[in-house]
């Protein structure tokens, strides 16, 4: 399989000691977004202490850090973070441990930069930080965690790798579960509204076409002229339904389509933020937890596709 061959190549952290952080004897390992925290657990289960520093709706753009925050990045012998200045704030703070020694995974290292998307509007000079909306390019970064752990746990190498290989299968199937789902959209109503520009690369992989309101940072606030020229792409398109995001304030779409007149769909999609963990549901026949990846990629494929269908 091509990630497992990547293994074997790809660096995508810094070297550093083999200290056990954690006051149980496993490796202390600091994931920052919820998909981050979610990658990690697949892989290494209970091998390692995982904490993760963001919760559910918790916005990535504009997390503040904690003095909390400082103290266990400093104690973990692992830190996993997405890259692209997803984690604003943070980035540099992740940088500068990383340039000191701390053994740092960047996901987004692990995707070729001739996949990832060009900046958009307000974002210039850094690619499109939200790959995970592709579940294709969210296996690519397995390898470099995979590697990362057996670096500070080579007795478990052989568990990281199984737990990696067994999610890179899961997650071909669900890029193919959720291409065939959204086909039953008319092509002409594959059209997505939604907060913000959080939806490029889901939008690439599975032929929907994507527009925000703010731009791919939810730091930016959008403008009156934003609101009227997406006002008017929501009527010459006949867009009936509009979706918010858990991790954004909802006030701008929400003034969106009250003057569009559509509606906002009363599930919000994930964007840059998962579910509650442990919160399952069962939709068309299927059970899953809109706390994990799987989860919130299904959750939004049947909320787009309940909304526009």
């Amino acid at each position: 399989m091509r990630w497992m061959a990547t293994v074997l190549v790809f660096l995508g952290f810094s070297a550093c000691d083999q200290s056990r952080s954690s006051s149980g004897g496993k490796p202390l390992v600091v994931a920052t977004t919820t998909m981050a925290a979610d990658l990690v657990s697949r892989i290494a289960g209970d091998r390692v202490e995982l904490r993760g520093l963001m919760g559910p709706e918790v916005d990535p753009h504009n997390y503040i850090p904690t003095l909390p925050d400082s103290s266990l990045l400093e104690r973990a012998d692992v830190i996993v973070y997405s890259g692209l200045h997803l984690e604003g704030r943070l980035q540099g703070t992740l940088e500068a441990m990383a340039g000191r020694g701390k053994r740092c995974v960047v996901l987004a290292d692990g995707v070729g930069e001739e996949r990832l998307l060009s900046p958009q509007q307000g974002f210039e000079g850094t690619p499109d930080p939200h790959f995970w909306g592709d579940p294709l390019l969210w296996r690519d970064t397995i390898p470099s965690v995979v590697m990362a752990l057996s670096e500070v746990l080579p007795g478990s190498a052989a568990e990281f790798e199984t737990g990696g290989r067994e999610l890179a299968d899961e997650l071909l199937e669900l890029h193919a579960w959720a291409k065939s789902r959204l086909q039953e959209i008319p092509a002409e109503r594959r059209v997505l509204v939604t907060s913000h520009d959080a939806f490029f690369y889901f939008g690439r992989a599975f032929g929907v076409e994507v527009r925000g309101l703010q731009g791919v940072s939810s730091a930016a606030e959008a403008g009156l002229k934003d609101r009227s020229d997406l006002v008017a792409f929501i009527r010459l398109r006949g867009i009936r339904s509009l979706f918010g995001e858990s991790s954004v304030n909802d006030k701008g779409i929400l003034a969106v389509a009250k003057e569009a007149g559509v509606s906002v769909s009363p599930e919000p999609l994930f964007s840059d933020a998962m579910g509650r963990p442990g919160d399952r549901v069962e939709v068309a026949g299927e059970s899953y937890d809109r706390g994990t990846y799987v989860g919130m990629i299904k959750h939004n494929v049947n909320t787009i596709v309940g909304g526009l269908k």
